[in-house]
């Protein structure tokens, strides 16, 4: 069930979304597989310790985080994968593993992959292992206002498929 404090924030900042109930999914692949969908459609939250504190980047399903990179990025000088028992407490209505790429609610700045922003529709985690939700990459963007850049694993990269439905891009690049 997604957290009521969740569909509140997008209600009161007027952004529509789709509840998708599914069979319990624990990973973000295994929730596009549930969904009949593209790993690279689903986005997944990531959650990054840096020294100047937690960061969300939000990417496709399919790739992985290049810490390196995000660090980068970042301008900081470390940068790793949050451990869960690091971030639990940040999201207390949320199932642990199904944190949503909402930051502002949950006072944290957000990092998107920048092949998510040219995608139309985002599928993303919504703080339950057994429901997910669909709302356009633009609502989100204004929502979040979101930091967009190249992250992922290279190796991973090469391998992915084009994306589907390509949008207008109007956010920021690095």
């Amino acid at each position: 069930m997604i957290p009521a404090s969740i569909q509140q924030y997008l209600r009161r900042n007027r952004v529509p979304f789709e509840r998708i109930a599914h069979p319990r999914a624990v990973s973000a692949q295994q929730l596009a597989a549930t969904l009949h969908t593209s790993g690279h459609r689903v986005a997944k939250t990531v959650v990054l310790r840096t020294e100047r504190g937690l960061w969300l980047a939000v990417l496709p399903a399919s790739e992985a985080v290049d810490t390196e990179r995000a660090r980068h990025i970042l301008g900081v000088s470390s940068c790793r994968t949050a451990s869960e028992p690091e971030f639990a407490d940040l999201f207390p209505d949320c199932e642990l593993g199904a944190e949503p790429p909402f930051g502002q609610l949950y006072r944290l700045p957000v990092m998107v992959d920048e092949r998510l922003a040219q995608m139309e529709r985002l599928i993303v985690r919504a703080g339950s292992h057994t429901e997910a939700m669909e709302l356009r990459f633009q609502d989100f963007a204004t929502l979040e206002w979101p930091l967009v850049a190249s992250f992922c694993r290279e190796h991973l990269r090469r391998q992915a498929p084009a994306l589907e439905q390509p949008a207008g891009d109007q956010q920021a690049h690095v």
